[in-house]
């Protein structure tokens, strides 16, 4: 055999394992409560082992596309992404009047906000790809407060990255020994006026208290919404798409992720 026809062999089995190698993504119903919850989960069906898993918290838009956008990348990546729902049965809208309606909802009892979101950790843990052990959460605008407000809470989340997230908190502040992930990642706009300057000065000192290393991104020129390519869809001033940006902030964050999960 020629050394041209084993290099032909090889590609051709190369390219065959990448055919095999396929995202399976699914719809997944679970509950809080009487809830009924909808989730969108995603991974690599050729990839062997138990691998990280990642929650995906949406915008206060609900558990549209872009969130499951993000879940289908991310098991690209490697991870099994899960797409989880804070507003229950899935609902999502495009009207920034609904939107805000959802979240006063999902967040007028904290109790309720926290039993969403573990019940979501628990689907995602139970997931036969899954380490349990190996958990991070990434967040969208509102779903970026609700990640930094679980881990507050002090869920066991190896890995916290927000883009654009809500910084303010709701709640107590972080503490020592209760805010288990030892470095976050905060992405925002320099040009967001729903989260000021004052609100990242804040967090960095709460999280400096907390023996935290909070490692904050801002790119300039970006708004509200920056990763979202509908954003200016809104037709609120606040919120652009910049597709710069996007890119930009999807890579900081896979390799913040490799650098907790070793992947």
């Amino acid at each position: 055999m020629t050394r041209t026809t084993v290099m032909i062999a090889a590609a051709a089995l190369t390219m065959a394992g990448a055919a095999r190698a396929e995202v399976k993504t699914q719809e997944v119903e679970y509950k809080q409560g009487d809830t009924v919850l909808k989730g969108f989960l995603a991974y690599d069906d050729a990839a062997k082992g138990k691998r990280p898993g990642i929650l995906v918290v949406h915008e206060w838009w609900g558990q549209n596309q872009h969130a499951r956008n993000a879940a289908t990348k991310l098991a690209k990546a490697g991870y099994v992404g899960f797409a989880l729902d804070m507003f229950g049965e899935g609902k999502s809208t495009t009207h920034p009047e609904d939107a805000k309606a959802f979240v006063a909802e999902a967040t007028k009892d904290p109790a309720v906000k926290k039993a969403r979101f573990d019940a979501a950790l628990a689907e995602l843990k139970a997931q036969p790809q899954v380490d349990p052990e190996r958990i991070g959460v990434i967040g969208y605008c509102f779903g970026g407060g609700v990640a930094l407000d679980m881990a507050r809470a002090g869920e066991d989340l190896k890995a916290l990255a927000t883009f654009h997230g809500s910084l303010a908190r709701s709640g107590e502040p972080a503490k020592k020994g209760t805010f288990v992930p030892r470095e976050i990642l905060v992405q925002t706009g320099a040009a967001d006026p729903m989260v000021p300057r004052e609100q990242v000065m804040a967090l960095e000192k709460e999280m400096k208290a907390a023996g935290v290393k909070a490692r904050v991104i801002t790119y300039p020129g970006a708004k509200h919404g920056f990763t979202n390519p509908d954003a200016d869809k809104a037709g609120m001033p606040a919120l652009a798409y910049d597709a710069k940006a996007d890119r930009k902030s999807w890579d900081v964050m896979l390799k913040y992720m490799q650098g907790v999960f070793g992947k």
